[in-house]
């Protein structure tokens, strides 16, 4: 219950993976958004198992490995969020976007996702027993974070899709999605500014 309830904070608090489902469910709607979620709940699945193997302590270990990681995602997210604000204007091409391209560009942000390497760490280094063998522990920590994962992430799609369906004014949808833009450049710069999260 504990770790549920550190998950249910870690995954709900707005982030990269927020901003990316809202601006895919508004561009999208929401059937097709769920790509976007597909593809962070690969990101948890690939990142909760190497954190049970104990790559991501290798990986905050790791201070040159860690940096160059770190500048590398944080110019993806000020990039992705310049190229959102110039085309805030431009009506979206949905139709255009293939599944896979939508499946890629949310696995990309959820792996350069700021909080992944510190909050899986955090995870692992607080709530896993060491006297009880990993692999029984996986199978409870694996299914609930999956599951409050997919419904925080389904919910921020939903929102999105809500809000593109919605009779909003011209203006304003270009401002948020300029807001939302900002956000990844705000992410970009924040992840750019982080320190190398270290083992409590």
């Amino acid at each position: 219950m504990i770790f549920a309830s550190f998950w249910v904070v870690f995954v709900t608090t707005p982030g990269p993976n927020a901003v990316n489902c809202i601006q895919n469910g508004m561009t999208f709607g929401f059937g097709r958004a769920l790509w976007g979620v597909a593809a962070i709940l690969t990101q948890a699945t690939v990142f909760l198992i190497l954190s049970a193997l104990g790559v991501t302590a290798l990986i905050a270990a790791s201070p040159t490995g860690f940096m160059v990681a770190k500048y590398l995602g944080a110019a993806v997210l000020i990039w992705l969020g310049l190229r959102a604000w110039y085309r805030a204007k431009l009506p979206p091409k949905a139709d255009k976007q293939p599944s896979r391209a939508i499946y890629g560009r949310a696995l990309a942000i959820a792996t350069i996702n700021p909080k992944s390497v510190a909050g899986y760490l955090a995870a692992f280094s607080q709530f896993v027993q060491p006297d009880v063998p990993i692999w029984t522990q996986m199978q409870v920590i694996l299914p609930t974070a999956l599951t409050i994962t997919a419904l925080s992430y389904c919910t921020y799609t939903a929102l999105g899709a809500g809000i593109g369906r919605s009779a909003l004014k011209a203006v304003f949808n270009v401002w948020l999605r300029r807001a939302l833009a900002l956000c990844f450049i705000f992410y970009g710069i924040a992840l750019g500014a982080s320190s190398t999260p270290v083992r409590s």
